[in-house]
């Protein structure tokens, strides 16, 4: 018998043990018996026992219901648009009057490169990055400084409103007191929620969308603890003092990170304002050594590689002493 005779009937001696293993195995072993057992005992409870756990099941599924409208909403925010990235600066502005603001610098940067003879493609890059990058980045920048100042007074607006509902004031009330005598951004904020519930919403779900408006972790927690306690019912106060602990801790928390990578940061920085600093020395003291640099084709090169190299270790170094939580 040759040798691809022999290959086809070993082939085929598999195919067809394999289609027994699959089919047969189960009934030989005892395996689909098994399973047959384990389903009877994983049956449904009785309708008399499922009717006694009613009530539970129902508030277990509406606390799941809320759970999942309140991730779904957090989800969303994520891609904000630009009149929502605008409100959560602190600005009033439209998104016309920012769009002709950013157009006006970038084409002030362009005529001002233009004018001091730095070229066309320089004028243009620079351009578009003053009337694009420039306005995205100073959005970002009041948006955390806004972001730090609310999680700085947090806490204690929330400490207000438990003593507020332990005095016997009831929590549009005691919100009423925070709008009264706390500072920005928490007035603003606290003042949108009742206006919010002044119109018709529930205060659950007014107070979900502070999130909205400040995307942090602590304002999803208010929103979570105030949509579930007047859905589900509960101690009000009990739960929003252990909310204000849990804050607090989480403010500690972030202090104390910020102070282990202190050291760090300050050796990202000094690494990488040591290169910068270097060509300067050499510049003031040799500036024939250094000029060919920007005055030879290869220099332009080697410069251009060079920042290119920077900005990469910069931002892997931003990278590794950069800590969220």
């Amino acid at each position: 018998m040759s040798l691809q005779a022999i290959a086809l009937v070993f082939l085929v001696t598999v195919s067809v043990g394999g289609v027994a293993w699959v089919f047969l195995f189960p009934l030989l072993s005892g395996e689909k018996a098994a399973e047959q057992r384990v389903g009877a005992l994983a049956r449904p409870e009785p309708a008399r026992r499922q009717a006694a756990r009613g009530p539970q099941r129902a508030r277990r599924e509406q606390l799941e219901e809320t759970l999942k409208e309140i991730e779904a909403r957090g989800r969303k925010v994520n891609r904000p648009s630009l009149s929502v990235r605008i409100a959560r600066a602190g600005l009033d502005w439209s998104k016309q009057k920012f769009m002709v603001l950013s157009g006006v610098l970038g084409v002030s940067v362009f005529a001002l490169v233009l004018l001091v003879g730095g070229g066309l493609l320089p004028a243009i890059a620079l351009g578009f990055a003053a009337g694009g990058g420039l306005p995205s980045w100073l959005l970002s920048y009041l948006r955390k400084r806004r972001e730090a100042k609310f999680l700085q007074h947090f806490p204690d607006a929330v400490d207000v409103i438990v003593r507020g509902i332990k005095a016997g004031l009831p929590l549009f009330d005691s919100m009423k007191v925070i709008v009264a005598d706390s500072d920005e951004p928490i007035r603003s904020e606290f003042r949108a929620i009742l206006e919010t519930q002044a119109v018709g919403m529930p205060l659950g779900e007014a107070c979900g969308r502070l999130y909205d408006r400040i995307p942090v972790a602590e304002a999803n927690f208010f929103g979570i603890v105030v949509a579930i306690q007047q859905q589900a019912g509960g101690n009000l106060s009990e739960a929003l003092g252990n909310l204000s602990k849990v804050l607090r801790d989480r403010k500690k928390m972030k202090e104390k990170i910020a102070a282990m990578s202190m050291e760090a940061k300050a050796s990202a920085t000094i690494i990488g304002a040591l290169p910068p600093l270097v060509m300067l020395t050499v510049f003031i003291t040799s500036p024939d050594y250094i000029s060919i640099l920007w005055t030879h084709p290869t220099g332009h090169f080697l410069l251009a590689c060079s920042a290119m190299w920077m900005g990469a270790g910069i931002l892997v170094m931003r990278k590794m002493i950069n800590f969220d939580f």
